[in-house]
């Protein structure tokens, strides 16, 4: 798998980790739980993009 498309891959499995976590951090009142979640998730987004731009220049 290339570059790119294994960091879109990562990302949105983060993507997909952090929001169970923050959902399950609201679920249970646990506002750490949440941040982590919410902190996973924006990583998770980051790294789809820099893999949409690893793509694009064809790394």
């Amino acid at each position: 798998m290339k570059s790119g498309n294994r960091d879109k891959a990562e990302g949105a499995l983060h993507e997909m980790k952090g929001k169970v976590k923050e959902v399950a951090g609201k679920l249970t009142d646990n506002p750490k739980l949440e941040a982590e979640g919410t902190a996973e998730k924006i990583a998770g987004k980051v790294q789809g993009k820099v893999g949409e731009v690893k793509k694009v220049l064809g790394e």
